[in-house]
């Protein structure tokens, strides 16, 4: 079984030293290169093309975000997965929005970073936890007024969630494993829960509560 090639950006040594560590104990991974300079890691990307660039969203002298940019021009192939301290749902909206097929903050623990890799790496786009929670809570609170918002299931905020990714409705049933019919359903019952008229008013509602 061919290794998971990864390139580590980030600007703290110890960091990168540490995933390298944790990454290289693992037989299905290799860190083939890492650095603390965002320019260098594109130039890095673009010489030994990682299956996937972990990127540290505030790395200099260019932003991770201006970074993944060039990463999805030179080495269009790789998967690159953002990196930050910052828990705030614009900020992983934004990576996703530039080309990255994932987000993780550095309250993650190993397990969800590795999760995250294996996932993007076979395809999927990845969000973190504590991102997917910040959004369920700013969901609930910007329509807290909404007297139908606490009658949404479990399985109703997950779509949500992911059409807040960027997933269309095919994306979301192959993501959860259900039948397109099924995500349907759901939407058409999130609409009529939130007492919203259409998909456009649903991309609407969603969006406001993730704008940078």
């Amino acid at each position: 079984m061919e290794k998971i090639n990864v390139l580590i950006a980030d600007d703290h040594k110890l960091i990168r030293e540490t995933w390298s560590y944790i990454l290289n104990s693992d037989s299905r991974f290799e860190v083939i290169a890492e650095c603390g300079d965002s320019e260098q890691a594109v130039e890095m990307t673009k010489q030994k093309r990682p299956h996937i660039v972990l990127m540290d969203i505030n790395i200099m002298p260019i932003s991770g975000f201006e970074a993944t940019e060039r990463i999805q021009k030179v080495s269009p192939n790789t998967k690159v997965i953002g990196v930050s301290m910052h828990s705030q749902p614009a900020y992983a909206k934004k990576m996703l929005q530039i080309g990255a097929k994932g987000y993780v903050t550095k309250n993650s623990s190993k397990e969800e970073m590795i999760k995250a890799i294996l996932e993007v790496n076979d395809g999927s786009k990845y969000i973190c936890e504590e991102i997917k929670n910040n959004i369920s809570e700013l969901v609930l609170e910007e329509n807290k007024d909404m007297p139908n918002v606490n009658a949404l299931t479990d399985r109703e905020i997950q779509i949500i969630n992911l059409i807040k990714e960027g997933q269309s409705s095919k994306e979301i049933a192959s993501t959860l494993n259900i039948s397109l019919k099924t995500v349907e359903v759901h939407r058409h019952n999130v609409l009529k829960k939130l007492k919203l008229k259409n998909s456009a008013s649903l991309v609407n509602f969603i969006n406001q509560s993730t704008n940078p």
